[in-house]
């Protein structure tokens, strides 16, 4: 049928509208990929990268087929079907990507035996966004071909058509980060866009006096994915979470059980704050870089100062008060609803002071110095490059008082030589005097503790003999049996080259490896019976 048909197409604002659309739209589905992916696979920039990448690759081909397709056969009717079955493609995302995501992972795990997370992110991406972005792909040049009357006019209609693309797009992009995706949700913002692009396409076909069936095939199954897509919980198999919601830096999950309360971010399995019900230490890192205000000479820790970079919900302020008296700490958190959650639910208290900004940014505008730094913005692979140069360690020694100690939390102990632990504790030998590192019982974090008093160890060994409470001397004497000093390396990261999603990527692949080579000799052995008989 002829464009001439559909009233509507002759008023060129509604194809440079639906251009806007479309331009939105991806850019919305784009944000929406990273926070589908970031539970299970991290929001590092290697994920990132991964995201633009597809959908780049689907756009590419979509312009291709689009043009293609527009001069072959110029009917707006494909076009605008094309559109509709992206809008109920991207409608289903939230109905059925977390369940394409695991069993992705699940088929991957047991068939690659290296960057597992890299190729199980690119195959998800693959599955999940490739088509529907591919169709919005074809939009640019489809319309280009129906907007042109002449070539006297072309550039100016080509051109209007980008920018309202290029609109759309910038609109596309801060409208999901500071509206939609904090406020209703991940799912609820892919429901949005795909009804928005349901609607123009509604509008086109009504105008065109054609395309009924499409129109109530599309409507109920999108009113379906309205009713079965909308769901604020990505661990839908978890039965205790007190809280599950997304803030603009992170997917948050809060879960309470008798003995604690437990915060992860981005990634469902991991743990970055607990707080202990019953008030004993946690039995992990926090409880490790409890020796740092023993490690500082001539100042009792309740006289001591406190600053935490990256401090999630306050376990390890709460520890220090908790042990070490009246102690004056403060906190630099960049997502302020783990601070808000800190409150309601870790009881970290009120006068405990907490800024809203990058840890590093903070150093960089302030004065104040501390006995104590701890450094605990490190999750998963998700390793700010700035705070882990030897600048950032470099501005942390600047504001330590003469014998301050900066206690460093490395979560991914790897057994390869230039691991990212390795990088990271020769980086900071390159700063610091005194390193000391010792390795958590049942976890794969390392504590890094480093200053440039020459007498750390030999300071908290004595403060050993003062303390009350008898768990946290029995677990200050296990830390300094443990303590090994650092003998430094040559792996140094500058602000310049900070290679920190590779070095992470490596070791999540090896403890990944580790973790199923288990599973993967019983699956030869005795076949998918005996997998799952191992795993129930």
């Amino acid at each position: 049928m002829s464009q001439s048909k559909a009233p509507i197409l002759k008023n060129k604002l509604f194809l440079y509208l639906t251009e806007f659309f479309a331009g939105m739209s991806v850019m919305a589905v784009e944000l929406g990929a990273s926070r589908l992916l970031a539970p299970y696979f991290s929001s590092s920039q290697i994920v990132w990268t991964i995201i633009i990448g597809t959908i780049m690759i689907a756009m590419a081909l979509g312009n291709i087929y689009g043009g293609k397709s527009a001069d072959k056969n110029p009917n707006p009717d494909k076009l605008y079907a094309r559109i509709i079955i992206a809008a109920i493609w991207i409608a289903c995302i939230p109905v059925l990507g977390k369940y394409i995501i695991l069993g992705v992972s699940a088929v991957l795990i047991f068939a690659v035996n290296s960057n597992f997370l890299i190729i199980a992110a690119f195959a998800a991406c693959m599955v999940i966004f490739v088509f529907p972005l591919f169709l919005l792909g074809t939009v640019t040049p489809s319309l280009a071909k129906y907007s042109v009357e002449s070539l006297e006019d072309s550039g100016k209609t080509v051109g209007t058509l980008g920018a309202f693309n290029t609109i759309g797009s910038i609109i596309g992009t801060f409208v999901p980060t500071f509206i939609t995706i904090p406020s209703v949700g991940t799912s609820i913002t892919f429901l949005i866009f795909s009804g928005i692009l349901l609607v123009l396409s509604v509008i086109y076909f009504i105008s065109a006096k054609r395309g009924t069936g499409k129109i109530i095939v599309s409507a109920v199954i999108f009113l379906l994915c309205c009713c079965f897509g909308y769901s604020d919980s990505f661990a839908f198999w978890e039965d205790d979470l007190v809280y599950e919601g997304e803030s603009v830096y992170n997917y948050l999950q809060v879960k309470e059980d008798d003995e604690s309360v437990i915060l992860s971010t981005n990634v469902l399995f991991g743990v970055q704050s607990v707080y202990m019900k019953d008030e004993k230490l946690t039995g992990m890192y926090y409880d490790y870089a409890m020796a740092a205000p023993l490690m500082v000479e001539d100042k009792v820790p309740k006289d001591q100062s406190v600053l935490i970079l990256g401090m999630g919900t306050g376990t390890y302020a709460v520890q220090c008060r908790k042990y070490y008296g009246d102690m004056s700490v403060e906190g630099v958190e960049i997502d302020e609803k783990i601070t808000k959650l800190s409150r309601e639910y870790f009881n970290l208290p009120e006068d405990v002071n907490v800024t809203t900004y990058d840890g590093r940014a903070f150093l960089n505008a302030i004065d104040e110095k501390y006995d104590v730094i701890m450094v605990d913005a490190y999750q998963d692979i998700t390793i700010p490059f700035q705070m882990s140069s030897v600048e950032f360690f470099e501005l942390v020694k600047s504001h330590l008082n003469e014998n301050g100690v900066m206690v460093v939390n490395m979560n991914m102990r790897g057994t390869q030589e230039g691991s990212i632990n390795e990088y990271l504790a020769d980086t900071i030998s390159s700063v610091f005097g005194e390193v000391y590192t010792v390795d958590v019982a049942g976890s794969t974090n390392r504590e890094l503790f480093a200053s440039d008093n020459s007498n750390i160890i030999e300071v908290l060994n004595k403060n050993i003999n003062n303390l009350k409470n008898p768990e946290l001397k029995d677990m200050i004497i296990n830390v300094s049996d443990n303590l090994s000093e650092y003998e430094a390396g040559d792996y140094l990261m500058t602000d310049d080259k900070a290679p920190v999603e590779l070095l992470g990527m490596r070791v999540i692949d090896e403890l990944i490896k580790d973790e199923v080579n288990y599973y993967k000799t019983i699956y030869e052995n005795e076949g998918i019976r005996g997998l799952l008989n191992s795993i129930n």
